[in-house]
C-alpha cells in the first residue's frame, strides 16, 4: 500500500492517457454498435477526467494560492461527481446489451431505471453536500477533509454497482464470457475497493479501479465485437459456398436435362451429348488443361447440339441421306444454339462451344469457315471428341464402325477436320483402349 501511495501519482498519470487514447479507439470503433460505443466513450472520457481530477486534487492539496484554492474545490467535486458518471455510463452498456435481447425483460428494465435514478439522487446528494460538508471539507489549510456523512455517500454508488451485478446475472445467458468478465469485474471490484480505501486514508483506490476495469471493459468489448464478425463472416462464407454449391448443381442439373432433351428428339443419339462432354473433358485433361477449364469444356460439349431444338424432328430422325436443303437446315443448329446460350452471360463459353464446334481445321466447315487457330480451342477439342462419338454409335443409316476404322479416319482427317494436337492425343486413347469401352452405352 506504501508503494500505492508513493506512486499513485505516477499512475494516475499513466492511466488518464491510455483512457484519452481507448477515448480515441472507441470514436473510431466503428465495428460497435453506435449506442454501445457512445456509452463507452462517456466512461473513458469519464476515467480521463476522474483520474485527471484526482491527480490534481493531490497536487494541489494545502496550496494556499487562488488558483490552489479553485483547483482542490473544483477537483474534489469532480472526484465524487464523475464517479457516479462513470457508473451511469456503464448502466448505460448494460442498457445496450439488454435491447440487444430478442425478449426483453420487464424486471431488467426496472432495475436499470433504478439504477439511474440512485445515480441521480447521489448527484443532487452532492450538490447538497457542498453546501452542508456533510461528505466533506475542504480545512483552513486548503486541505480534504472527511465529514460526517462520508460513509453514506458511498451508499450511491455501492447501491448502483450492487443493482448492476444483478442485471448482470440475469443477462449472463446471452452474453459471451469474455464479456462476462469486466462486466462483473466492474461491478465487483470498486466495492472492494472501497472498502480498502476506507481503511486506507490518501489512496485513491475506487477510483484507480474504476478506471482500470472501464478501459479493459472496452478492450473485452472490442475483443468481444471482433470475434462476433470473425464469426458472422465465417457464416456468410458458409452460406455463400453453399448457395454456389447449390447453384452449380442447379446448372448441372439443368444443363444434364436440356442435353438429354436434346438427345431425346433422335432415337439413335440418346447419351451422345454426356459421351462427348466426357470424351472432350478427357481430351482436355490429358492436353494439361487446369480443373476449372476441364470443367468448362465439359459443359459446352454437353450442350453443344442445343440449337438441334430449332430443327424440325424429320430431318433429325430421317433414315436416308439428307438433301442439300435439309442439310442447310441442320447446319443452322450452329447458329440456333449460340444464340440459345449466349443470353448466359456468366458462362460465355456456352455459346462458343456450340457455334464453331462443326468448324474444320482446313477452314471448310462451318458456319463460319473459320480455320486453324481461328477456331476457338474448346471447339476444336469438341470436334474431335463429336465425330469419335458419332463413328463410334448407332445411327439409322448404319451400325457403330470397328475400332480400327475409327481410328483410321481420324488419323486421315488430322489436320484437315481435326486439330492435330488432340487428334493425336484421341488417338493415344484409342490405343490405350485395348477393350473398346469407349463407345456408346458403355461410356468412358
Amino acid at each position: 500500500m506504501e508503494f500505492l501511495k508513493e506512486y499513485q501519482l505516477d499512475i494516475m498519470l499513466f492511466l488518464s492517457g491510455t483512457c484519452a487514447a481507448l477515448s480515441l479507439l472507441v470514436v473510431i470503433s466503428k465495428a460497435i454498435p453506435k449506442n454501445k460505443r457512445r456509452a463507452l466513450m462517456l466512461m473513458e472520457i469519464g476515467s480521463l477526467i476522474l483520474l485527471l481530477a484526482d491527480r490534481c486534487a493531490y497536487i494541489y492539496r494545502g496550496d494556499m494560492s487562488f488558483k490552489g484554492y479553485v483547483m482542490v474545490r473544483i477537483c474534489n467535486y469532480l472526484v465524487f461527481s464523475i464517479s457516479l458518471f462513470i457508473i451511469f455510463s456503464f448502466n448505460l452498456v448494460l442498457r445496450c446489451l439488454e435491447e440487444g435481447r430478442k425478449k426483453r425483460d420487464s424486471l431488467d428494465e426496472k432495475l436499470l431505471r433504478l439504477a439511474e435514478i440512485i445515480t441521480f439522487v447521489g448527484q443532487i446528494m452532492l450538490i447538497v453536500s457542498l453546501f452542508t460538508g456533510w461528505y466533506y471539507t475542504i480545512d483552513a489549510h486548503n486541505r480534504y477533509q472527511r465529514g460526517p456523512g462520508i460513509l453514506f455517500c458511498y451508499f450511491f454508488p455501492l447501491a448502483t454497482l450492487i443493482i448492476q451485478f444483478i442485471i448482470i446475472i440475469r443477462l449472463r445467458k446471452t452474453l459471451t464470457f469474455k464479456m462476462i468478465i469486466p462486466l462483473v469485474l466492474f461491478s465487483v471490484c470498486p466495492i472492494f475497493a472501497t472498502i480498502a480505501q476506507l481503511m486506507n486514508y490518501g489512496v485513491s483506490l475506487t477510483n484507480i479501479s474504476i478506471v482500470g476495469i472501464a478501459m479493459l471493459l472496452y478492450i473485452f468489448s472490442l475483443i468481444d465485437i471482433n470475434e462476433k464478425l470473425e464469426a458472422a463472416q465465417m457464416t456468410e462464407i458458409r452460406l455463400l459456398k453453399e448457395e454456389q454449391e447449390k447453384m452449380q448443381m442447379m446448372f448441372e442439373q439443368t444443363a444434364a436435362a436440356l442435353a438429354n432433351s436434346i438427345d431425346a428428339k433422335d432415337e439413335y443419339t440418346r447419351g451422345h451429348s454426356e459421351r462427348v462432354a466426357k470424351y472432350s473433358e478427357i481430351l482436355a485433361r490429358r492436353a494439361g488443361k487446369s480443373y476449372l477449364e476441364c470443367k468448362e469444356i465439359y459443359y459446352a460439349a454437353l450442350l453443344h447440339d442445343v440449337g438441334k431444338i430449332g430443327v424440325p424432328d424429320y430431318i433429325i430422325n430421317k433414315p436416308g441421306r439428307l438433301t442439300d436443303e435439309e442439310y442447310e437446315t441442320i447446319k443452322k443448329h450452329t447458329v440456333i444454339g449460340s444464340q440459345i446460350l449466349s443470353s448466359i452471360s456468366s458462362t460465355e463459353y456456352l455459346s462458343v462451344g456450340a457455334m464453331y464446334h462443326h468448324e474444320r481445321y482446313d477452314g471448310k466447315g462451318y458456319p463460319e469457315g473459320l480455320k486453324g487457330k481461328e477456331i476457338p480451342e474448346l471447339a476444336r477439342i469438341i470436334s474431335v471428341a463429336d465425330a469419335y462419338d458419332t463413328m463410334t454409335s448407332k445411327r439409322s443409316y448404319r451400325d457403330p464402325l470397328k475400332q480400327s476404322e475409327v481410328r483410321n479416319e481420324i488419323l486421315k482427317c488430322t489436320g484437315t477436320q481435326f486439330d492435330p494436337v488432340y487428334a493425336r492425343i484421341m488417338l493415344e486413347l484409342i490405343d490405350s483402349d485395348i477393350d473398346f469401352v469407349m463407345r456408346e452405352k458403355l461410356g468412358y
